[in-house]
């Protein structure tokens, strides 16, 4: 079942009675953020946490507000803010990683920062090749799943000796799969949301992104900032295969299905890009992108999938920076209360976290960090990623409590929403990491992979290779064509180096340059755009570089499947699928 969410702020409506009187927990520390002479890595200006009060009953909401009328406003501040940190562990960091962190918080370690600004989360970050989000990403924790689990119970640790320890830390990261994936070894690796999209079986992806949930909550993760709900414009190189498609209505039962996995594994799920990512021209690491359709088309071609994720009991919802000119043209996302607060909360009702996008993207450098920060909170946003200065952040937004600039009243909100997801997050045993990759999980993705190869030219016996294979793949595919190759001799094609039907390999980036002219099968390991320039009489789609793909692409090379599945997206000149079941 998914994560009871949906009463998640029923114990808000005592904030202002708790900010009239002062409960809040003002304090007389200076408005630099810390005690005159706190030491890093120390705790100050409270002894020990709080323990559960009196209301530390089974409901998240009330335990969440009562904790908050506890708690100063240091310790408020903290709890909004989610950066991302340098090193592999918790407390033993390289001179390298120790020198990032000083950069970025003042600090040596992840534990020294969580205990300094009494954080709310850390966010793990890491990226592979052809991942788009690299640009912000200027660091990795993520080696293997054995340094993944110390490292965050390392930061739990850390989180509970703070003022609100008595809720877990969040600890969350980007594991959407396809081209954004953080943990990419020894762990069940789906293949991407366009993949899923040509499956089109909503069983299907709430069974594997279940599995996937699961071995999350193995390695001690509690958020994923996943799935992608951005429904995808005509040839958009932007989102791509991050999103489920084009079509609304398909898009939103595989977004609400993947909601329902990742919450009944126990890991809050994400919807992004709030209101819409997927027709944008520009992408927001770089340019704050121009949402240019009008309230009806938003309201018909983006907002379902949001609305599907909400009703399905998302715990977060990540603003994008975006230019959405239909509701408030000029302002970016993230920093528009009619955005955020008039159409997320008041229109869609949503009563979650909504989670900023990185703060260290370009869309929102425009600011200061304090300045960023404090904007980003009066807008809406409860939670912010990835500060580009962790001090002046929480600084920013200290002195703006106190300056007024900040109401005391969204403070309170804000730390309440970001406990009572906490709290209904607290108190499930973690499964065990024997779970990671096991043969469960590689079947529930093995079945995702199989449904969703699709053949746009040729038919189901023509997919089918007669003969000697030769695997050729854009530069830089060598690891994936060896992939397909190991598959298609264990499927019992013989794998040769040339003289072979040449099965051409393209993906993520490639142009038509890449393409092979003399190829007899092209296939499209990302979005199917490119195919529309291949010449080859059969063209297939598999969405996904993934070894489970490449897996599934082999049994269909061999004749063991059909490529059944239906192309999420339209391509020009093509079929969206020229092989039924």
């Amino acid at each position: 079942m998914p994560i009871p969410l949906r009463r998640t702020l029923a114990a808000l409506a005592v904030l202002a009675a708790l900010t009239a009187t002062g409960c809040a927990g003002r304090s007389d520390q200076g408005a630099t953020g810390a005690d005159p002479g706190c030491p890093a890595g120390q705790q100050c200006g409270s002894a020990t946490p709080v323990a559960p009060g009196p209301s530390g009953g089974a409901d998240p909401a009330a335990r969440a507000a009562e904790l908050v009328g506890r708690l100063t406003d240091e310790d408020m501040v903290g709890q909004v803010l989610m950066p991302y940190a340098y090193g592999n562990s918790a407390t033993k960091v390289t001179a390298g990683s120790a020198a990032g962190n000083k950069a970025l918080a003042g600090v040596d370690t992840p534990a020294e920062m969580i205990a300094k600004y009494r954080l709310g989360g850390l966010i793990l970050v890491g990226f592979s090749a052809d991942d788009p989000t690299g640009k912000n990403q200027v660091t990795t924790n993520v080696d293997n799943p054995a340094q993944v689990h110390e490292l965050t119970g390392g930061l739990q640790a850390a989180g509970a000796q703070l003022p609100a320890g008595a809720a877990p830390l969040l600890i969350g990261t980007d594991q959407e799969f396809g081209v954004v994936t953080r943990i990419g070894t020894g762990v069940t690796v789906l293949p991407s949301a366009m993949a899923f999209g040509a499956a089109a079986d909503p069983a299907l992806t709430e069974s594997a992104w279940q599995a996937a949930g699961t071995e999350l909550a193995a390695l001690g993760i509690n958020v994923d900032f996943a799935p992608d709900a951005d429904v995808l414009g005509a040839h958009s190189t932007v989102i791509g295969s991050r999103s489920f498609g084009d079509d609304p209505k398909a898009t939103s039962a595989q977004v609400a299905a993947a909601v329902r996995g990742l919450q009944g594994a126990g890991v809050a799920a994400t919807l992004k890009h709030f209101p819409g990512h997927g027709h944008t021209a520009a992408d927001s690491h770089d340019n704050l992108p121009v949402l240019t359709q009008d309230r009806a088309a938003l309201d018909a071609g983006d907002l379902p999938p949001f609305t599907a994720g909400i009703a399905a009991g998302a715990g977060l919802v990540m603003s994008g920076h975006l230019d959405v000119t239909a509701i408030d043209p000029g302002t970016s996302a993230t920093f528009s209360h009619k955005v955020l607060t008039d159409l997320l909360r008041g229109e869609l009702g949503f009563k979650g976290v909504v989670v900023s996008d990185g703060m260290n993207m370009a869309p929102a450098e425009v600011y200061p960090p304090g300045e960023a920060a404090v904007r980003a909170i009066n807008a809406g946003n409860d939670l912010l990623l990835m500060p580009p200065n962790v001090t002046q952040a929480y600084d920013g937004l200290l002195a703006a409590v106190r300056a007024g600039t900040l109401p005391r009243t969204r403070l309170v909100e804000a730390a309440t929403r970001v406990l009572t997801l906490k709290f209904t997050l607290a108190g499930r045993t973690a499964p065990a990491m024997s779970t990671l990759d096991s043969a469960a999980h590689r079947e529930a993705a093995r079945r995702v992979a199989t449904a969703s190869v699709t053949a746009l030219r040729g038919t189901c016996a023509e997919a089918a290779v007669r003969g000697p294979v030769t695997v050729t793949a854009s530069n830089g595919r060598e690891k994936t064509a060896a992939a397909l190759a190991s598959a298609l001799t264990a499927a019992g094609v013989q794998v040769v180096p040339q003289g072979g039907t040449v099965v051409h390999l393209v993906g993520y980036g490639d142009a038509a340059a890449d393409l092979n002219a003399t190829a007899g099968v092209t296939v499209a390991m990302d979005t199917p755009y490119l195919l529309e320039s291949a010449k080859s009489p059969v063209l297939l789609a598999t969405y996904s570089s993934s070894t489970v793909s490449m897996a599934a692409l082999a049994d269909v090379l061999a004749g063991k499947a059909r490529p059944t599945g239906h192309s999420p997206v339209p391509v020009t000149g093509l079929s969206r699928g020229s092989c039924t079941a």
